[in-house]
């Protein structure tokens, strides 16, 4: 059991509203099935969701051990750009899930690195064995897998320190100005849309990390912009609703962009086309790209005429 205290000061609240926003990781339907199951204590007690806080609650929360699933190894093709002993730099397809989770047991990243690197199970957690970041799934491009748990540790350092260098390739509605600028908004889970993040400012309801993308015009066109963005964090779709906050969603996105898409593309126009990373046996700084897939290459080609 995996347990943590929270000191909640929230007076008049709802006792699950507030534990939904302060455990980004639950949903609010896991919380209500914690507090019926006793595994949520207030003040050392168990309590109802519908508790109204007084302010100055401890509370405790205990986790069940995530039940183990077995991954397997599936022959799925992978576009690898850099191989070594310590890691992989593959392109991922739109439409591939980077690891198995709730309506994705297989067809995975993962399990198609499982089968072309059998030795990888155990590494960094049975569920998500050398994984060192991710992209969403409708997100294509490069994503680095470490080949052990050194290699692991040495990667997720160069991420934390944000001396990784990510850029990728955006097409967006409308003509973004001003043509360059860094866009500085926190980010946190959204409190009206669980499954949704959103820029929320610090000292809000709820809570929020700091989140920073540059982006740069590459090309404008009558109704679009294709951006180059570099991320300086790694929030949760933190491109994608950055692009939203300030104007100009990402075409094709069901989520933050508009609801009838402009352009029928079956996916949203993000691309990570530039990894820079230090090699984890000698500290070399290498460079991979990865040129735009034929779907959205097409678009631009359209847009062009």
């Amino acid at each position: 059991m995996n347990s943590q205290t929270l000191h909640l000061d929230a007076p008049g609240q709802r006792l699950d509203k507030v534990l939904t926003e302060q455990l980004p990781d639950l949903s609010r339907t896991q919380i209500q099935r914690l507090l019926k199951e006793a595994q949520i204590l207030v003040n050392g007690r168990p309590a109802k969701a519908n508790l109204r806080l007084e302010g100055g609650e401890e509370v405790t929360v205990t986790l069940p051990e995530p039940e183990e699933t077995e991954l397997l190894p599936e022959a799925i093709p992978l576009d690898i750009r850099y191989e070594d002993d310590d890691m992989l730099i593959i392109n991922k397809p739109a439409g591939m899930v980077v690891h198995p989770a709730v309506g994705h047991s297989s067809g995975t990243l993962v399990n198609a690195v499982l089968a072309h690197c059998p030795d990888l199970p155990g590494i960094g957690g049975e569920k998500r064995p050398g994984i060192v970041h991710r992209l969403d799934k409708e997100t294509s491009g490069l994503i680095v897998i470490a080949k052990n748990e050194l290699a692991l540790r040495h990667l997720q350092a160069q991420f934390k320190e944000r001396t990784v260098g990510k850029q990728y390739l955006a097409l967006v509605e409308g003509q973004v100005q001003p043509p360059t600028a860094l866009i500085d908004a926190p980010i946190g889970r959204d409190p009206r849309q669980r499954k949704k993040m959103a820029v929320i400012p610090f000292g809000g309801s709820a809570r929020s990390r700091p989140a920073q993308t540059q982006y740069t015009t590459i090309t404008g066109y009558d109704d679009y912009t294709l951006l180059r963005c570099e991320l300086f964090t790694g929030r949760t779709h933190q491109i994608r609703v950055h692009l939203a906050y300030i104007g100009f969603p990402i075409v094709g996105d069901k989520v933050y962009g508009r609801r009838k898409p402009s352009i029928r593309l079956g996916r949203h126009f993000l691309h990570a086309a530039v990894l820079r990373v230090k090699r984890p046996s000698d500290d070399e700084e290498i460079t991979i790209q990865a040129e735009l897939p034929p779907e959205l290459d097409a678009v631009l080609q359209q847009l062009a005429e």
